[in-house]
């Protein structure tokens, strides 16, 4: 029976695709490649490419993702250099450095790498916060923080010990969030509002103090326009007796004029205004309209 040419290639076609995934493999862009040969290392390929190998069961290709993975460590207490409780959340990025490494250590299993991680991170954030005093964390002066020294601190002990003993390489750190403890943020609310009593109680006294010194300024001020004032009418009420006991000399020596001039007086000061009187002439001052203008005796 002859065979259909189009069978005989499709069947060729399928033994030799076969045989490229028997001796061949493909490296991607985003991964790195451990080779095994009964069950030993072989080598590592970290390149993008198309490459042999020996059939399984004799060759195994390990195959990891070289980009990088985040691992956030959540909120855990943490103490300063002076003695303070304050809560950290930090986050890490990492990626396979040492694919041979890493296969021996974890099975290339991410999540046992990562669990080894978090204790690695937990150190060293421990060890640089111990390093530290609290108001390098959290302070009212921008300029006194120092997060990006801690940061630094903390990613050159971890990186160190990530590559030598995990074979994994830490590529950036950060510090998240950080907060304090219930039982201690209590404290701090409560010794700040102390403070700003303390300092509402200063200011009272300060304006206390201030107006005091104002009333007594005021009063000071007051009592002295008051004796002036005093004086300057003693002063005139002296010379206005003065005055009065010369004049009265003058009028003791001659009463008839006295008397004139004092109803000439209350004439004048009853005609300032626009008025009519209706009275009788002889009611002094008035007699003096009646054509008696001087006193007896008198001529002018």
């Amino acid at each position: 029976m002859n065979k259909n040419p189009l069978t005989l290639a499709t069947g060729l076609v399928v033994v030799l695709i076969f045989l490229a995934m028997l001796f061949f493999f493909q490296v991607r862009q985003t991964e790195v490649v451990v080779v095994t040969t009964l069950g030993k290392y072989s080598r590592s390929i970290d390149k993008p490419g198309l490459y042999t190998r020996l059939p399984w069961p004799l060759q195994n290709v390990h195959r990891f993702d070289n980009r990088i993975h985040n691992l956030e460590k959540k909120y855990e207490q943490t103490t300063t250099r002076d003695g303070r409780i304050i809560v950290i959340e930090a986050f890490i990025g990492w990626r396979v450095n040492d694919p041979r490494k890493f296969l021996e250590l974890f099975g290339g299993e991410e999540a046992r790498a990562e669990q080894n991680l978090e204790i690695l991170l937990r150190d060293a954030k421990n060890n640089t916060v111990g390093r530290h005093p609290l108001g390098d964390f959290i302070s009212v002066d921008p300029k006194a923080l120092k997060f990006d020294e801690i940061e630094k601190e903390m990613l050159a002990t971890l990186k160190a010990k990530a590559a030598d003993n995990h074979g994994v390489e830490v590529v950036l750190l950060g510090i998240k969030q950080i907060g304090l403890p219930e039982s201690i943020t209590t404290k701090v609310f409560d010794r700040m509002k102390a403070e700003r009593e303390r300092l509402v109680k200063q200011f009272q006294g300060e304006g206390e103090k201030e107006s005091i010194a104002i009333r007594s300024a005021a009063d000071l001020k007051r009592e002295q326009i008051l004796a002036d004032a005093d004086g300057r009418a003693r002063q005139i009420v002296g010379e206005a007796e003065a005055k009065a006991a010369k004049d009265l000399k003058t009028f003791e020596q001659n009463t008839e004029l006295a008397v004139f001039l004092l109803k000439l007086d209350a004439l004048e000061q009853s005609l300032k205004e626009r008025a009519t009187l209706v009275l009788d002439p002889r009611t002094p001052p008035f007699d003096l309209l009646r054509g008696q203008i001087l006193p007896a005796g008198h001529t002018n």
